[in-house]
């Protein structure tokens, strides 16, 4: 079937922290917000029906996972980023930010170093700060509008760290690291025993020309030291089901995580498991049309503020429904550079929350019908062109 990503839906009055939370950051102003990274489409009719059905049930009891979800998991990760895995290896939690929680409560110390990526999801910072871990951060290098990696400078921060928690595809900057790079990346950390987290919450979102992998398919060795983190949420409209699916393939990794959700008494989702077996059972004509449209908005975005704000430079991205906005050229403050765009009506995320590394940028959600991200580019160029 076609989906209509054009439709418009109101999410207000629904509990939406992106839509009823955002006057909380304007002084109570109306505005368009593009900052909380989940989207604004409708989930696949299947899944809904799913839900639908498992609601006229009508008992919600204690629920485990029914053995037709691991199959379909695996043929999910298989036919999209070609990676076998074995049953025994998946598990599942709350959210991919909870799984990193619970990898550096059980497996570091108070004061263990946490290395990670900068600009970067503030949970990546701010989990193991928390935490009371020592958070190292590898600077990502900006050349012509795309980060590249300072390996020299990872394997130094490398030598203090336990955990690495890597985010692929990137996020904020939409980045698909190359197999070259995560090798290179994965060496590092094998020779300095170093756990990787790898965060691919975003890996079904990936622009044509481009090729997500996941650092743990790589090859074994990789394998034995890396936990994956999948999640249905960001490519169905799922995030508020809270439920994500963990792959471990080092079976004393496995066991000491889930002996943690068990300790801690983490119990699953009834509704999550019923929405990931059907978006990753009947999901791939929808995501393939999401993928198109959410590349022809990035397209738009980045030919609109080339003609009309020239001095915003949105990156262009390889997966992600963010985009990465480098407003430098504005030589605004990151306070003012929050004020420009809430005065202009709109929300984003502020870059200076993604680490030193993120400011002077900030974080923009497309994945919204065109003509909401067109409203939004509309009210900044009108406030651009008070400026300059």
């Amino acid at each position: 079937m076609k989906y209509n990503f054009d439709e418009i839906i109101n999410r207000t009055n629904t509990a939406s922290i992106k839509w009823d939370d955002v006057e909380q950051l304007t002084d109570g102003r109306p505005a368009i917000p593009f900052w909380v990274a989940d989207t604004d489409f409708k989930s696949p009719k299947e899944v809904i029906e799913a839900l639908q059905k498992r609601v006229e049930h009508g008992i919600f009891g204690y629920t485990g996972y029914t053995k037709t979800i691991v199959p379909t998991i695996k043929k999910w990760i298989n036919n999209r980023h070609e990676w076998t895995v074995e049953d025994e290896w998946i598990t599942y939690t709350p959210g991919v930010v909870s799984a990193i929680s619970y990898v550096i409560d059980e497996f570091t110390n108070e004061g263990d170093g946490i290395l990670v990526q900068t600009p970067i999801y503030p949970p990546f910072i701010g989990v193991p700060k928390e935490n009371g871990r020592k958070v190292l951060e590898n600077e990502l290098i900006l050349v012509d509008g795309k980060y590249t990696i300072d390996f020299e400078d990872f394997e130094k921060k490398a030598k203090e760290a336990k955990v690495f928690l890597l985010s692929n595809p990137h996020n904020p900057s939409g980045r698909v690291f190359t197999k070259d790079e995560l090798i290179r990346l994965g060496e590092i950390c094998l020779y300095n025993n170093v756990i990787i987290i790898s965060d691919e919450i975003h890996s079904d979102i990936i622009y044509s020309g481009y090729k997500h992998t996941p650092i743990a398919s790589l090859n074994k060795k990789l394998q034995n030291i890396t936990i994956t983190c999948y999640s249905a949420s960001k490519s169905f409209s799922l995030a508020g089901l809270s439920t994500s699916v963990i792959v471990i393939p080092n079976k004393n990794i496995r066991d000491k995580f889930n002996a943690y959700l068990l300790k801690k008494h983490i119990s699953v989702n009834i509704m999550g498991k019923v929405a990931i077996e059907a978006a990753y059972k009947y999901g791939d004509d929808y995501l393939n049309q999401l993928n198109e449209y959410i590349e022809s908005n990035r397209d738009f975005m980045l030919k609109f503020m080339s003609k009309n704000t020239p001095k915003i430079k949105p990156l262009r991205g390889e997966g992600t429904y963010l985009v990465w906005l480098d407003c430098r050229e504005m030589n605004l403050s990151d306070e003012k550079l929050r004020d420009f765009f809430t005065d202009a009506g709109v929300v984003l995320n502020q870059g200076m929350t993604f680490g030193n590394a993120g400011s002077g940028f900030m974080r923009f959600n497309i994945g919204c019908p065109t003509a909401i991200l067109g409203e939004g580019l509309e009210r900044i160029k009108k406030a651009y062109n008070n400026i300059y």
